[in-house]
């Protein structure tokens, strides 16, 4: 298994992660005390969504849709539904440049 493969692998596992907390969240499963876990989770699929994107060469353009959305999710207020329909959207935008950039 190439490094890429295994950035990319990696960064789909922490986002599913992410996902799954961030709905815990929303549906007040989780208290306040998970809240700095999730921030440190999106730190570590943003940093993974970049290295995985750079591993890439050019197929890594296939990610930058998904990065330019994680980013922008802090423009968003959590607990409204901009932020879980961004949230989603940045999975959209991860899983199709996870197939471009294989």
């Amino acid at each position: 298994m190439s490094l890429l493969h295994l950035s990319l692998l990696l960064t789909t596992g922490l986002l599913l992660t992410l996902l799954g907390l961030g709905l815990s969240l929303q549906l007040g499963w989780r208290t306040d005390l998970a809240r700095w876990p999730h921030h440190a989770l999106f730190f570590a699929v943003c940093v993974g969504t970049l290295l995985s994107g750079l591993l890439a060469g050019r197929r890594g353009l296939w990610l930058l849709p998904a990065l330019v959305l994680l980013l922008s999710m802090p423009r968003t207020r959590p607990g409204r539904a901009d932020h879980w329909q961004r949230a989603l959207a940045c999975a959209l935008a991860f899983g199709v440049g996870l197939w471009g950039a294989w």
